[in-house]
C-alpha cells in the first residue's frame, strides 16, 4: 500500500453500548482502491480468542464503510453491518467444541478492531495491524443492580432496572447444563425488566450426588419475585431456554401459585411427564440412556432419549391448560431437543382446546439449538459438562451460521416486543436504557 498523507482513521461508534445494539465500523484516510481486511477479536471469560474478519476495498474516497460495502470474503460476505461479530469462531489453534459465555456481566466484551494491509485470512497475530481500537459491549446497562437471592432456599441472581420502579419481571431459566447462566436475565433488566437468573437443575451435596429440586423450588422462586417491592405483582413473566422450556410450560400449566402473565420458550419442547418433579424427569432420563445416537464425528445427539413414546398424553403438557399468551421459538435444524416437532404438537394441541389465539410460533430454517442475544457466535457443536460426570461430552446443537444468527437478532426483538405488549401498559412510556 503507498504512503498516504494521514494515517489511517478507524472508528467504532459507538464505543460502547449493549450487546444487542448495533455498531457502525468506518476506516477513512485510505487511498481510493486500497484492499485491506478488518479483523475483529474477542478474548472470552473463559480464556479462548474468538475471531472475525472481512475483506474490503476503499472507495474512491478511500473510506470503508462496513454498513455500506461488501466484503469480499473471510468469515462472511456481503453487506454485513454486524458480520464482525456474528461470523466469530475460535481461532484455528482453538481446542473443538468452544462455546462463547460470558460469565462476568459486570464486565463487558472487549472487542479490538484492526486494519491490515492487503486480504488476509489467517496468522493475524503475526501481523501489525496499521491501526486498532477497543469496542466495548455490555450486558448490563448502566444502573442495573446485581443482587445474590437465597430467600426461601433458592439459588439465584437479581438483575434491577435504574430508577424507582415498580417494573414488570421475568423468572429465566436456563438449559439442562445447570449453573447459574446470567447474560439474558442482565440484558433483559437493561431493557427495563427486574429478572430472576435461577438455578434450578440441582446441587451436589456432600456425598458428590446431585439433589434435584422439586416444583416447590420453582413455585418459591417465582413468589420471591412476585413479592419484590421493585416488582408489578401482576405483571410476572417466565422465560425458559431449551431444558427450561417444558419446566415453565409445566408449572405455568398445573402450578395454582405459579400465574404467569405471558411466557417466552426458546428451542425446547412440551415434553415432560405430568406428575413427578425435576428429579423423577432426570430418572426417566437415566433409563433411556441407551437410546443415545452420535452422528459421524461422535457427537451426541440427545433428540431420541427426549422424544417421549408419540401416544402417550401423560408425557407431554397439556397445552390446552395454558391461560396466557406464549412466545414459541424454535429452529428447524435443532439438532439437540425435537423443538421443531414439538412446536407442531404443540400448536395442534392448543388448536384442538381453543386456545391457539394464546400462542406466536417463530420457526427459523437453517438454525439450531442454540438461540442466544443478537450478534452472539454460533456454535454448532460444543463441549458439555453432564453434572454427575467428570468429563465432558461434545454435543451437537445444530445450524447453519448466517441463518441462524439472522434467527438470533429477528427473535431477539420479537421477544422484547412480546414482552412490552404483555407486560407493560401501552399508557405508560417503556424505557430503554
Amino acid at each position: 500500500m503507498a504512503q498516504t498523507e494521514q494515517s489511517p482513521l478507524l472508528s467504532v461508534h459507538p464505543s460502547g453500548c449493549l450487546v444487542d445494539e448495533k455498531i457502525e465500523v468506518q476506516v477513512e484516510h485510505l487511498q481510493a482502491d486500497s484492499k485491506i481486511t478488518l479483523h475483529a477479536l474477542i478474548h472470552s471469560d473463559d480464556g479462548d480468542d474468538w475471531e472475525a474478519f472481512g475483506h474490503y476495498t476503499s472507495d474512491s474516497s478511500g473510506t470503508v464503510k462496513v454498513s455500506r460495502d461488501k466484503s469480499l470474503g473471510g468469515t462472511f460476505e456481503g453487506v454485513e453491518p454486524m458480520g464482525l461479530l456474528w461470523s466469530m469462531r475460535p481461532v484455528p489453534e482453538s481446542k473443538p467444541g468452544r462455546r462463547f459465555w460470558k460469565n462476568n456481566v459486570e464486565t463487558p466484551v472487549k472487542v479490538v478492531v484492526s486494519v491490515h494491509e492487503g486480504h488476509l485470512a489467517k496468522g493475524f497475530k503475526h501481523h501489525t495491524p496499521l491501526t486498532s481500537t477497543t469496542a466495548e459491549r455490555w450486558y448490563l446497562a448502566l444502573g442495573i443492580q446485581r443482587v445474590e437471592v437465597t430467600e426461601g432456599g433458592i439459588k439465584g441472581t437479581l438483575f434491577i432496572p435504574a430508577g424507582p420502579g415498580p417494573f414488570p419481571a421475568v423468572l429465566d431459566l436456563c438449559g439442562g447444563q445447570g449453573g447459574r447462566v446470567e447474560y439474558r436475565s442482565a440484558l433483559l433488566a437493561s431493557h427495563g425488566y427486574v429478572s430472576l437468573a435461577l438455578e434450578y437443575i440441582g446441587f451436589l451435596n456432600a456425598a458428590g450426588k446431585l439433589d434435584h429440586v422439586d416444583n416447590t423450588y420453582i413455585e418459591t422462586a417465582f413468589s420471591v419475585l412476585k413479592q419484590h417491592p421493585k416488582v408489578c405483582c401482576d405483571k410476572v413473566a417466565m422465560m425458559g431456554m431449551s431444558f427450561g422450556v417444558p419446566v415453565t410450560l409445566k408449572m405455568t400449566a398445573y402450578s395454582e401459585i405459579i400465574q404467569p402473565k405471558c411466557v417466552v420458550c426458546v428451542s425446547g419442547s412440551h415434553i415432560m411427564p405430568r406428575n413427578g418433579s425435576l428429579a423423577d424427569v432426570y430418572a426417566a432420563l437415566q433409563q433411556n440412556v441407551d437410546k443415545i445416537r452420535y452422528d459421524e464425528k461422535m457427537r451426541i445427539i440427545w433428540r431420541d432419549l427426549l422424544l417421549p413414546i408419540p401416544d402417550d398424553p401423560s408425557k407431554k403438557v397439556e397445552m390446552g391448560k395454558i391461560k396466557c399468551p406464549v412466545l414459541l421459538i424454535v429452529g428447524e435444524d435443532d439438532q439437540n431437543w425435537p423443538s421443531s416437532e414439538s412446536a407442531a404438537d404443540m400448536k395442534k394441541m392448543m388448536e384442538k382446546a381453543g386456545n391457539s389465539s394464546l400462542l406466536t410460533l417463530l420457526s427459523y430454517p437453517g438454525t439450531g439449538h442454540l438461540i442466544e442475544p443478537p450478534y452472539s457466535p454460533h456454535a454448532r457443536f460444543t463441549d458439555f459438562k453432564l453434572l454427575e460426570a467428570k468429563t465432558k461430552v461434545m454435543v451437537l446443537w445444530g445450524g447453519e451460521t448466517v441463518p441462524h444468527s439472522r434467527a438470533q437478532e429477528d427473535s431477539w426483538n420479537k421477544t422484547l416486543t412480546f414482552l412490552e405488549e404483555h407486560l407493560y401498559d401501552n399508557s405508560r412510556d417503556m424505557t430503554r436504557f
